[in-house]
């Protein structure tokens, strides 16, 4: 058994030729990632400025269309809304017992 003995000259030249390969495949897939990461960047970019401007033209076209009427009644919801003049309940909760129910007399047994 002298095929891959450690006093064999050329086991040493394997073994480091062996880990050149495997870092430098390393750095190649890296160098390929950011490549695919730059490419992705700027197609994200270009798409998100497309659809921002679509959404802009659309929007703008939206309130081009719309009526006086429409236009008073969002004012006035969101009058409504951000001054709170709509129908205020007293935020109170009232718990009544059952003492029909399944769940009431689980967790109630004294009903």
């Amino acid at each position: 058994m002298n095929f891959l003995s450690i006093s064999d000259p050329n086991i040493w030249l394997l073994a480091g030729v062996s880990i050149l390969v495997v870092f430098a495949i390393l750095v190649i897939l890296v160098a390929i990632l950011g490549i695919f990461t730059a490419v992705a960047m700027k197609t994200t970019d270009k798409v998100s400025d497309v659809k921002a401007e679509y959404k802009e033209n659309k929007q703008a076209k939206a309130i081009e269309k719309a009526d006086d009427k429409d236009k008073a009644a969002v004012a006035m919801a969101l009058y409504l809304y951000f001054n709170e003049y709509e129908n205020r309940e007293n935020r109170i909760l009232t718990i009544k017992p059952n003492p029909n129910s399944a769940w009431g007399a689980r967790l109630n047994p004294r009903l």
